[in-house]
């Protein structure tokens, strides 16, 4: 049966998987591209990827119902391997907190006080599309950045994510038990 539990740990997989196919293209440019401003929101990749880094330790603070301020615009993590190592741990970290939540949770609101402090309340399953959505955004901007720099466009599409994992779950049925 599909449940919204099950939709959102696999969208927060997706998520896991989406961003390393985006660091193995990132990983072909110069150190210094990741730096300079590319028109983006947040200006360069690096501070575009750190931004991610902040937006889902916010909302996991905010679902765990723990009172955080807005994610910064300021860089929080200089450097770039910890950053990409840090953002792998909590987005893994997401996923198995989601997967430890009865399937009650997900019919749930979270409350939490919005920019400028003012309280707002929010379906579960709308502060998870909203971040996973905004994520899938980020990343957008990012590979357009990264392939105006002469990286490889990266699939990031979900459809690619449910092919591959289809075919890894294929292949680990073929293994001799």
């Amino acid at each position: 049966m599909y449940t919204w539990k099950s939709y959102f740990v696999i969208q927060a997989d997706y998520q896991h998987w989406a961003n390393e196919a985006l660091f193995t293209a990132l990983a072909r440019l110069r150190p210094e591209a990741l730096e300079t401003d590319q028109g983006l929101d947040f200006r360069s990749i690096h501070l575009s990827a750190d931004h991610m880094l902040g937006e889902v330790q916010l909302w996991l603070a905010r679902l765990q119902g723990a009172v955080m301020p807005s994610a910064p615009r300021e860089l929080q993590h200089p450097v770039w391997r910890e950053l990409q190592t840090t953002l792998r741990h909590e987005t893994r970290n997401l996923e198995k907190w989601l997967e430890a939540q009865p399937d009650s949770f997900f019919e749930g609101e979270v409350r939490f006080n919005g920019n400028g402090g003012a309280p707002r309340t929010l379906w579960v399953r709308d502060v998870l599309t909203h971040l996973f959505s905004h994520f899938a955004y980020l990343r957008g901007q990012l590979s357009a950045a990264a392939t105006r720099q002469g990286a490889p466009c990266p699939e990031l599409d979900f459809v690619h994510y449910r092919h591959e994992m289809a075919k890894l779950l294929h292949e680990a049925r073929q293994l001799p038990r």
